[in-house]
């Protein structure tokens, strides 16, 4: 019985109480390590493939493609992780252990059905977006044969995020991390045994990337059902309760929105670079991954201040939750100059690791090196801008969050075709980010700071919980 309280506890931090600085470190380190560790891995399952397969350019070429469309479908998983995680953030805080068991189980019946939904129009579907993409030929079943089986991990998938959403929501970050750590190197390790023992080429990228996440997703319910058995409540909690529903909808939408706007944005953007050049595709496209492996780190701890923000909004600790921000966000920023410093400082070395020697023109080394120069000096921007859309979805404004997230995506996109078009080049390209990411900025701080007015003046009720927050579902900014 021992073990079991320990391993229910083991972890957790909790949110509404303790000094601010060290509860948001001790919570944001393993999101933090979690995002990084997901990214570094999935350039190292591109670069087994890319050496080891039959034909590695166009194993790289088959799953970059697939993910196109995978990328659509994992914005509804991202939606469940996030969705889930602040409305279970914010019952914890507002101590009602009935709603937060009625909020997971709701949950997972609701996303289990989403789910399958999604699956059986992946199926159904996949020749069809694959044929919309334009891939050639050449390597066309390759591409066909991974999104089938990535598509067959969609439950995997959903569970798993849906479980670190909650672990995370009860102030547990280090389960997930742990996981994901594991599922990494076994995917790895599978990558190797299945492309370059077994010759299996895509497919076997893809069975390596289906196993991994079903043992990653076991891990994760284990340790959760452990942990929702010490949140006991007074009242028999219902199975599926459908204002709880209607909440987890409303907070989950704008979070698939914005994963959808991303896939798409994504997709002009890459369309107009291809009519630059072959070199700009190639260098914009590793620099771009790079790139990414920091913002999608900030992201990670934006979600878990959302979590932060939510428990304490639903405790009445107003003051907690503004100065929160201002501490995440010193922390977040001195990531991001860590990030800028090894970017600008060594692009060209990056760019080497990344792009077969063979495949390596001077002018994709180029366009990377340029790209990663420019870009990687915004990164202080997009970061407090991330943060910002944290604060804001963590403390119900969720139209806010919509909104400041579209306004980002279409400034990039419109920059890159405007400034391509009067003859910036690529370098039209570099700058489209950095100018997006610095207008974006003022707008999700103003998107703050007004939500920040709005809470102050709500009323708390007995206990330190507001009124609003015990009775109503999040409201829109």
């Amino acid at each position: 019985m021992n073990d079991i309280k320990i391993f229910k506890n083991r972890g957790n931090v909790k949110l509404t109480d303790g000094n601010v600085w060290k509860v948001l470190l001790l919570y944001a380190l393993p999101l933090f390590g979690s995002a990084f560790v997901q990214q570094v891995y999935s350039l190292v399952d591109l670069l087994v493939a890319g050496n080891y397969a039959a034909d590695g350019a166009r194993a790289v070429e088959a799953i970059g493609n697939a993910t196109v469309i995978i990328n659509i479908l994992l914005a509804f998983a991202l939606g469940a992780n996030g969705g889930c995680s602040v409305i279970v953030a914010k019952y914890l805080g507002a101590g009602d252990n009935k709603k937060v068991r009625e909020t997971v189980t709701t949950s997972l019946i609701a996303f289990a059905a989403l789910c399958a939904f999604i699956m059986v129009v992946g199926f159904s579907c996949a020749r069809l977006f694959i044929a919309a993409l334009s891939v050639p030929d050449t390597y066309f079943k390759w591409c066909l044969d991974y999104l089938y089986i990535y598509i067959g991990s969609l439950p995997f998938v959903f569970m798993y995020n849906l479980g670190c959403g909650i672990c995370s929501a009860l102030g547990d970050s280090k389960s997930p991390f742990v996981f994901l750590v594991i599922s990494s190197v076994l995917n790895i390790g599978l990558d190797f045994l299945f492309i370059a023992v077994w010759h299996m080429d895509v497919a076997g990228a893809a069975w390596a990337t289906f196993i991994s996440q079903a043992v990653s997703c076991v891990l994760t319910f284990i340790v959760l059902a452990f942990k929702m058995r010490g949140i006991r409540s007074e009242e028999k909690p219902a199975v599926f309760d459908k204002g709880l529903l209607k909440e987890l909808t409303v907070t989950s939408i704008p979070i698939i929105l914005q994963q959808s706007f991303v896939s798409v944005g994504n997709f002009f953007i890459s369309k107009r670079i291809n009519l630059i050049s072959e070199d700009a595709t190639a260098g914009f496209t590793t620099a771009f991954k790079l790139i990414v492996i920091g913002t999608m780190s900030i992201v990670a701890m934006s979600n878990g201040y959302s979590n932060f923000a939510s428990q304490n909004r639903a405790a009445g600790e107003y003051e907690r939750v503004k100065k929160g921000f201002w501490i995440m966000l010193c922390y977040a920023v001195a990531v991001s100059l860590i990030f800028l410093a090894v970017f600008a400082a060594f692009p060209e070395p990056l760019t080497r690791i990344f792009i077969q020697k063979d495949k390596l023109t001077d002018d994709a080394l180029a366009y990377s090196v340029q790209y990663l120069r420019i870009v990687s000096c915004f990164l202080p921007m997009v970061t407090a801008k991330i943060i910002a859309d944290g604060a804001v979805r963590g403390c119900g404004g969720n139209l806010g969050f919509t909104v400041s997230t579209f306004l980002d995506l279409l400034l990039r996109v419109v920059l890159v075709y405007v400034l391509t078009a009067i003859g910036w080049g690529f370098g039209g390209v570099c700058w489209a980010w950095a100018i997006g990411w610095s207008i974006s900025m003022f707008i999700a701080l103003l998107f703050w700071f007004l939500r920040v007015k709005k809470i102050s003046k709500q009323p708390v009720a007995h206990g330190g919980v507001s009124n609003e927050t015990a009775e109503s579902a999040p409201d829109c900014q």
